[in-house]
């Protein structure tokens, strides 16, 4: 007999969502995860005494808590967890920069509406043809993939409005270069543009908490520094896994989100690598300012997603960085939320993976500090000079997210193929998460959900 019938690799939000959902119906469920704490890349760290969140810029899919069939609070439903005791703060307001046009969002979605009426009257109707679209549009029905930018080419006469709505939804979740998949494309658009960004009251910390002290309510078991070195196959079957420390665990079936790349090496799994290892990773720069440079820089955003070239190209950079577009975040500008002293300024960009692995360990925090420099020039064109004064600045790069994701190239959002059913070659081995298609926290939740939904509970 198995020591459990259900071993889950990584204790990541898709990890974690998925054991608490199986040991809800019972199953004996293990997480084994190589770091310390959970939450892979959505995860916390100190500094100076100060708890710095990392990932976690806001959650997508907001829903106030009477909309059932909304995904935030089917999600909760499904893990038997208090939508009404979960507080939230809704954003202020993002904006979306390029050189000649601005356009706003908020979680109403008329804002979105009238800025593109003034800012591209000629592309209204179109647009709202574009919502009509994307609210009939099944993005779950199986289908081969369908070029976003080429729907998008039909729909509205100028690119430049394509570019603009773009830029936030492939940020925030495409592991492909230049384009999207259509069902993808929809999935994004809903999750910003029609739902809307929230971040919860409490901390990364406290919600990594509750879902672990609720998924060890139900019985369920967690071990932390307990890497695994590969997972026990027999022939089209998988058995278990071996710890690094050698200790090997049974189990009647096993669920990874370690990212199809990893999961193949550590099941030897026969597989073109190259066609699963995405190109898109990120360099992040977290800076802690005195709350009273906030009245001398522009802060008044949630999220600001800036591109300073005349095209947006989303794509793995040349050099180490591009700065030409990224993402500046204010964290604390969330309706309600109450301001810190210190306050901080995130800023995202584009990153390249082999650069950052090329460099000797010398060289890479001179990079760091080369590179960070380089994007605050740009950030500094939209929101003024923030440097001055820096209490505390730290960035994480590619080689970071490799480290605490097991993400192959650092790739945050994963292989641009997904199993979208979550099946591998073997009968028994399941992949959750971003390789499986569902992206952002709440989609990286509703994807450990899903899969054992799909293929866990129906055999018990």
């Amino acid at each position: 007999m198995a020591d459990y019938q259900l071993i889950i690799i990584g204790a990541g939000l898709s990890g974690l969502a998925a054991g608490i959902r199986a040991a809800r119906f019972g199953l004996k469920v293990l997480i084994v995860e190589q770091h310390w704490q959970p939450g892979g890349l959505n995860s916390f760290y100190f500094r100076q005494g100060h708890l710095l969140e990392t990932g976690l810029h806001a959650m997508t899919n907001y829903a106030p808590p009477e909309e059932k069939r909304a995904p935030l609070n089917r999600l909760f439903r499904q893990l038997r967890l208090s939508r009404r005791s979960f507080r939230t703060h809704e954003q202020i307001c993002s904006e979306i920069v390029f050189p000649d046009r601005t356009l706003r969002f908020s979680n109403d979605p008329d804002l979105l509406t009238e800025d593109i009426s003034r800012e591209f009257p000629g592309a209204a109707d179109g647009f709202r043809r574009l919502l009509d679209m994307v609210r009939d549009y099944d993005p779950f029905a199986p289908a081969p993939w369908r070029s976003a930018r080429r729907f998008l080419d039909g729909v509205l006469p100028d690119g430049r409005l394509a570019d603009m709505l773009l830029l936030p939804l492939m940020v925030y979740g495409n592991s492909e270069e230049e384009d999207m998949d259509l069902g993808q494309f929809v999935i994004m658009f809903r999750a910003l543009f029609l739902e809307g960004l929230f971040r919860p009251a409490e901390t990364i910390k406290e919600f990594l908490d509750m879902l672990v002290d609720h998924y060890t309510a139900f019985g369920g078991e967690i071990r932390f520094r307990a890497g695994v070195k590969r997972i026990l196959r027999r022939g089209d079957r998988v058995d278990g896994v071996v710890l690094h420390n050698g200790e090997r665990i049974t189990a009647g079936s096993v669920l990874s989100t370690a990212g199809i790349p990893a999961t193949a090496d550590l099941a030897d799994w026969d597989i073109d690598r190259s066609a699963y290892r995405g190109k898109m990773s990120f360099m992040e720069t977290i800076y802690l300012l005195p709350l009273r440079r906030g009245a001398s820089i522009r802060n008044d955003r949630t999220i600001i997603f800036f591109n300073h070239g005349e095209h947006f190209a989303y794509r793995c950079p040349g050099e180490a960085l591009e700065t030409s577009w990224g993402v500046i975040c204010f964290p604390g500008n969330f309706k309600g939320l109450p301001g810190t002293d210190p306050f901080q300024v995130r800023v995202t960009n584009a990153a390249n993976y082999e650069v950052w692995k090329a460099a000797a360990p010398g060289e890479y925090e001179m990079m760091k500090e080369r590179w960070r420099e380089r994007s605050a020039d740009q950030v500094g064109k939209i929101i003024g000079n923030f440097r001055q004064d820096v209490v505390y600045v730290d960035s994480f790069t590619p080689m970071t997210i490799e480290r605490f994701t097991a993400k192959a190239g650092g790739a945050v959002y994963g292989s641009p193929v997904k199993l979208k059913d979550g099946r591998t070659h073997c009968a028994n081995l399941f992949i959750a998460g971003t390789d499986q298609g569902y992206l952002g926290i709440v989609g990286a939740m509703l994807s450990g959900v899903t899969i054992i939904n799909r293929h866990l509970l129906r055999q018990e």
